[in-house]
């Protein structure tokens, strides 16, 4: 299984260059990050913001002081945590362009006395074991260069019986939407993300590093083979986005 996920997502990369993927996923959000916010915005019709309000709300459901929100782009969902919980919040990114953008938006709401933003890379997070009551990921499973490690790094970093959450894209095969969201999301989706962001490749990236992800019980099996348990999954917008759960086994 592990051998089957790891060729399969690390064999798509935003550019064809020598690179690493994860020296390619960082030079693309750097790329990209004056403009991600408006085309997330944009490309969503809106709707990604709802898709974050959900999440917030389930992780406020456990309570949590401490929270991690790993790959947290312009620290969006940071944000969200931040506003429905009491929780003090770090965030970590491996984009030194999107981290200083999201650093501003915590100054300009003036939360920087509860979120912390981090570069850092996901897959060696700079924390000590069992640290935080709640580890968040919205979008950026996708762009682990390992999602075993990615994966297995985040429930390291949990506190025991406490909850891992994330938010990602689905494969919505054998779906009344798979037709009109196919079409958008290979053709419409890249040309105006390409027009606005000056990325060729930035949101070509996007359809593909999907289609290659493990979604639903797939990624489900995956998470329970990283040694997670209570695995729960919430299909959102006629299955376009997925929130998965899963609890640290306790000690």
């Amino acid at each position: 299984m592990e051998k089957t996920y790891s060729n399969r997502v690390e064999s798509v990369n935003p550019y064809s260059g020598s690179g690493s993927k994860r020296e390619e996923i960082e030079q693309m959000f750097n790329n990209i990050s004056p403009r991600y916010d408006l085309l997330n915005s944009l490309l969503s019709i809106g709707i990604d913001k709802v898709w974050r309000n959900k999440l917030s709300a389930l992780v406020d459901l456990k309570h949590p002081r401490h929270i991690l929100d790993v790959a947290t782009g312009t620290a969006e969902l940071a944000l969200t945590l931040a506003r429905d919980t009491e929780a003090k919040i770090k965030g970590v990114d491996i984009s030194a362009g999107m981290i200083e953008i999201g650093r501003k938006k915590v100054l300009q709401r003036k939360l920087h006395n509860r979120i912390d933003l981090i570069e850092a890379d996901s897959l060696q997070l700079p924390f000590e074991d069992s640290t935080f009551d709640a580890v968040t990921v919205a979008f950026g499973v996708r762009n682990f260069a390992s999602l075993e490690k990615g994966i297995t790094e985040m429930l390291r970093v949990l506190k025991p019986g406490h909850s891992l959450f994330v938010l990602e894209f689905s494969n919505t095969k054998g779906t009344w939407i798979n037709p009109l969201f196919t079409f958008y999301f290979r053709f419409i989706l890249p040309a105006i993300g390409r027009l606005i962001s000056k990325d060729k490749s930035a949101y070509e990236y996007l359809p593909n590093s999907v289609a290659a992800f493990p979604t639903g019980k797939e990624f489900c099996e995956l998470l329970l083979f990283c040694g997670a348990s209570s695995v729960k999954m919430r299909k959102l917008t006629a299955g376009i986005v997925t929130i998965y759960s899963a609890e640290k086994k306790s000690v």
